[in-house]
């Protein structure tokens, strides 16, 4: 049992008392209240708005926002924003979409836009009845539920189908009614939901109205009804191709086609291994993840479906195919990706906002495609430095000035020791002992003094 009372009416505080509550539990009180305030955002009304975006607010936790320069898709070139804290990231997007610029860039498709809800029930009764029914029962759910979506339609979107899935063979009296759905440049979370809960009614009216169903027939338990974030039919298809020589102009290549064969086998290996297929992934989504985030996508939902679809055979494999024929070189990711570039954040938080119009006001399939592509440019880069020179030779360069923050270094320190590695090893240790030798031979200066 904690010995910590539990916090009964935590959310009906006022901002500066959930403050001080949580200060409280600190020695020093003062700095912590100061340092939560600090921050806020200087304008009211926008702090305002981000409060209303979660429950419980008492400050701002922030990202860095970057931008990758020269991404070159379908021929034309973006300015990309990136939220993402992690050392290298953007850096290696950005190298590695300025290398395929004058190899023509990305070519990326849309395969398609479909998002899925579904009702789960569980019903007593001959599946053969329900099926017979279901074409009435699909009539009643699409015309009963058109307050709900013909403003979706209007803009060429709305129900694409709907169908009965029976389950019962994993699950007693288990069945489902799966929609599929099209929601245009929305990512259309709440508008699914709406539908699918007035599907709920709807179904459990077909049962206690309908005069064929009798008895235990008429009851229809429904268990939930939500969307599903596993969407493998909204997919988007992007890849950079060039001949095996030209690969010989990339930093740290001398032999094109030995590269090309370490990149292959690279690749191979992600498909075979899923330790190394984690990895591989989680560099695509590096890039993935930070124009979600630039833009207020869910990059949450976008994981889940992303793994999920990695391991739709059942085997987690790599998401990205390369293929080495006839002197060329293709590398390929498919990749679900369900996004979104009106409603949710994308209009309220002045950053996404910002971050679109950057992009020039794409529609959600663009966004898709420059997504992916910027997932396929760190991947590359990655796969590129890993049959290379290694990574942490590029990612350690990058995270010497966290490193040096981390030891509070001032700002002549730091000068001197980006200077002092630039061609040199970094790691925590050598950056360590060299800002200690520097801090020595400053107070042997200062005792001669």
């Amino acid at each position: 049992m904690t010995k910590d009372k539990i916090l009964s009416g935590f959310s009906k505080l006022s901002k500066d008392a959930k403050i001080e509550l949580v200060a409280s539990r600190f020695h020093d009180y003062e700095h912590i209240v100061h340092e939560l305030k600090s921050y806020w955002h200087d304008n009211p009304e926008t702090q305002r708005l981000f409060d209303e975006f979660s429950e419980n607010t008492i400050s701002n936790f922030y990202f860095p926002y970057g931008i990758a320069p020269n991404v070159l898709i379908n021929g034309k070139m973006y300015l990309v924003p990136m939220v993402i804290e992690e050392s290298s990231v953007v850096a290696a997007a950005a190298n590695g979409a300025k290398y395929w610029v004058p190899k023509g860039g990305f070519k990326a498709e849309v395969i398609s836009t479909t998002k899925v809800g579904q009702v789960h029930f569980v019903w007593q009764g001959e599946v053969e009845k329900l099926q017979a029914l279901f074409p009435s029962l699909k009539n009643d759910l699409i015309s009963q539920t058109k307050h709900i979506t013909s403003n979706m339609e209007e803009r060429g979107g709305g129900i694409i189908d709907i169908d009965l899935i029976d389950m019962t063979d994993k699950m007693e009296n288990y069945f489902q009614l799966k929609a599929t759905f099209d929601t245009r440049d929305a990512m259309g979370a709440n508008f699914i939901n709406s539908c699918l809960e007035e599907f709920a009614v709807i179904l459990k009216n077909h049962f206690e109205d309908n005069e064929y169903y009798t008895g235990q027939e008429k009851d229809c338990h429904v268990i939930m009804s939500i969307l599903s974030n596993y969407t493998p039919e909204c997919l988007v298809k992007t890849e950079v191709e060039c001949s095996v020589e030209c690969l010989k102009h990339a930093e740290d290549v001398k032999d094109a086609k030995h590269f090309a064969w370490k990149f292959e086998k690279a690749v191979r290996i992600a498909q075979i291994d899923p330790h190394r297929a984690t990895t591989h992934n989680k560099g695509i989504f590096n890039g993935i993840d930070a124009v979600a985030l630039a833009t207020g996508n869910d990059f949450r939902a976008i994981e889940a479906c992303g793994h999920a679809y990695a391991a739709r055979d059942g085997r987690y494999r790599s998401l990205t195919d390369v293929d080495i024929s006839n002197d060329k070189f293709r590398y390929t990711l498919t990749v679900p990706l369900s996004m979104g570039t009106v409603g949710g954040l994308t209009s309220l938080h002045p950053l996404a906002k910002f971050s679109l119009q950057l992009l020039g006001n794409p529609s959600a399939e663009e966004l898709m495609m420059i997504s992916a592509s910027v997932g396929l440019a760190n991947n590359f880069g990655a796969i590129k430095s890993l049959v290379t020179r290694g990574i942490q030779a590029g990612h350690m360069k990058m995270h010497l000035l966290n490193i040096l923050n981390s030891l509070n270094v001032n700002e002549s320190e730091k000068d001197l020791a980006v200077a002092h590695f630039a061609n040199q090893k970094v790691s925590y240790h050598l950056v360590g002992k060299f800002v200690a030798d520097l801090r020595k031979e400053h107070i042997e200066k200062v005792g001669k003094g």
